[in-house]
């Protein structure tokens, strides 16, 4: 009788993923099995608190109990059709959403990148056949240091080398405006464009929150200029800053509306345009498509994260324990922390680069039991669960502390 096989190790998980994947990621060097909550367990049973959150995708926590139990219910009935077919659950998951973002439409699709694909194409279609722009000439502008996925059409209007080197020859079509630049921004747009493209705050750059006023301008010249406003919320959106979109905090309504991640509940891939109906009504059939986009497993979880930010609890923990957050930080600053920004529980940490690179600071975090990403240079985020704890976010701060005092 054959032995059962040995687990194995961490170390030999890595190294295993090293000539059959492709290197496309620079994960930290933890191997997680096992998650509840806000806390994730190696394959040897360490624990770390997620100060992450899968970037956002996580929420509501891992495996929160009326997501997986959504979930669990849908796996037992049905859980693709394609939209060859209509499904029974698609319907409801469109009218909530809509309902909770004040938008009329719904377009679902899976990942972030599409959904920002699906919107380019809707902005353009809208352009020739609703404000008159000669055919193959609309553009669209974005903002500079932006993020908003890795696709060939994406990563043409980044300024992100990284993301852009040896990918060409790129999609023509977009004007690249520095972000949170009013005036640049207002001598971009012009009678080709068809959108404005911005994150209401920029997460990969460095959670960059703009000046109070910035979005009611960016508001208000595209109403005044007859171009759409579309907001990606794929990072910023459903609780994540203490509003249900951080566009609320200035209190406006984009044209279009970009949602992911956490719309998933860190269970399945969903994402969404949502938009007003004279915008997503150009489409016709045949014209777009996703095989799973909007399928019923998809659309039950989706309903479900939808229900849990209809009762309003995870906005409000985002803003109440985001003030204990934006405090521990300032405590920091001159101690290791240069600067940092923060809207809700999110947060750009800049680090004393005498300290180590971003990497080496969540390195060292990792190893206390703590898990974080970093971005540019010096940069690290935070993005814990909506569900952390306030003695939870306050150990995550100690560590840092503990960190940056060595």
């Amino acid at each position: 009788m054959t032995a059962p096989a040995r687990p194995r190790t961490s170390d030999e998980l890595i190294r295993a993923e090293e000539p059959v994947l492709a290197h496309n990621y620079h994960p930290l060097p933890v191997v997680v099995a096992r998650a509840e909550g806000s806390w994730v367990e190696d394959v040897e049973g360490n624990r770390y608190l997620d100060m992450l959150a899968g970037y956002s995708a996580l929420n509501f926590g891992h495996r929160h109990p009326a997501l997986i139990e959504a979930a669990h219910r849908q796996l037992d009935r049905l859980t693709l059709t394609s939209r060859a077919f209509h499904n029974d659950r698609l319907a409801g998951f469109a009218e909530r959403l809509a309902a909770l973002t004040g938008l009329d439409m719904v377009l679902p699709m899976n990942t972030g990148a599409e959904a920002v694909e699906s919107a380019i194409k809707v902005a353009r279609k809208w352009a020739y056949e609703v404000k008159g722009v000669p055919d193959g000439r609309a553009t669209i502008v974005v903002a500079a240091e932006n993020f908003h996925g890795r696709t060939t059409t994406i990563v043409g209007f980044s300024t992100d080398e990284t993301a852009r080197a040896g990918f060409g020859p790129f999609t023509p079509g977009f004007k690249v405006v520095p972000y949170n630049d009013p005036a640049a921004l207002e001598a971009a747009v012009d009678d080709t464009t068809a959108a404005v493209l911005i994150e209401p705050i920029q997460g990969e750059a460095g959670v960059i929150v703009p000046d109070d006023g910035y979005l009611r301008g960016v508001r208000e010249l595209t109403r005044r200029r007859g171009c759409l406003f579309v907001a990606d919320e794929i990072q910023s959106g459903l609780g994540r800053t203490g509003r249900t979109l951080a566009v609320e905090h200035e209190d406006v309504m984009p044209d279009v509306l970009l949602l992911g991640k956490a719309l998933g509940g860190g269970i399945v891939p969903v994402s969404a345009v949502v938009a007003r109906r004279e915008v997503l009504g150009v489409l016709r059939p045949g014209e777009h498509g996703s095989t799973f986009g909007g399928n019923p497993l998809a659309a039950a979880v989706g309903t479900a994260v939808v229900e849990l930010l209809e009762t309003g609890e995870f906005q409000r923990r985002a803003a109440e324990l985001g003030v204990l957050l934006r405090d521990g930080l300032t405590e920091l600053i001159g101690r290791g922390v240069t600067g940092f920004r923060a809207r809700g529980l999110w947060a750009g940490v800049d680090v004393d680069p005498a300290l180590g690179t971003g990497r080496e600071i969540s390195e060292r975090l990792m190893r206390e039991g703590v898990l974080v990403k970093d971005t540019h240079g010096a940069t690290i985020r935070l993005a814990p669960p909506l569900t952390i704890t306030a003695e939870e976010l306050r150990s995550a701060l100690g560590a840092l502390e503990k960190v940056l005092a060595r």
